[in-house]
């Protein structure tokens, strides 16, 4: 089965995010597939690359992209969200005049389209939070 979920929680406000992970990586142990994950709202906090949380907390960024690397997972930042949080990936950043590149590797900053796309070409789709 192939998956698109969407993460709108950010990752230390509730367990949407946490739970979304383990949904995602018990899904693709079991041979599905997950195509996407798009963060939206707080969601795009999961995405952020200077997150540092301590050794014993969960770091839902180093996670989310070492399971996007072992999986070809396309990790989708909203645009919108992020810029009105102050995410920027470093080609927006550029056009507003900032030095900056937020993402953590693996995320991408994208439109509300690679979330519609996502959920027509998926079996399933699921909202955490």
């Amino acid at each position: 089965m192939k998956f698109a979920i969407q993460v709108n929680a950010g990752p230390y406000a509730s367990n949407a995010g946490h739970t979304a992970y383990r949904f995602a990586e018990t899904a693709l142990a079991m041979g599905h597939e997950v195509a996407r994950v798009f963060f939206y709202h707080d969601g795009i906090y999961h995405g952020l690359r200077y997150a540092t949380p301590p050794d014993d907390e969960f770091d839902y960024s180093a996670r989310w992209s070492a399971l996007a690397d072992r999986h070809g997972i396309d990790l989708v930042l909203c645009i919108s969200a992020a810029q009105k949080r102050g995410l920027l990936c470093l080609d927006e950043a550029g056009r507003q005049g900032k030095r900056d590149d937020d993402l953590a590797p693996g995320f991408r900053i994208a439109g509300l389209g690679q979330l519609v796309e996502a959920i027509r070409h998926a079996d399933r789709f699921l909202v955490f939070g």
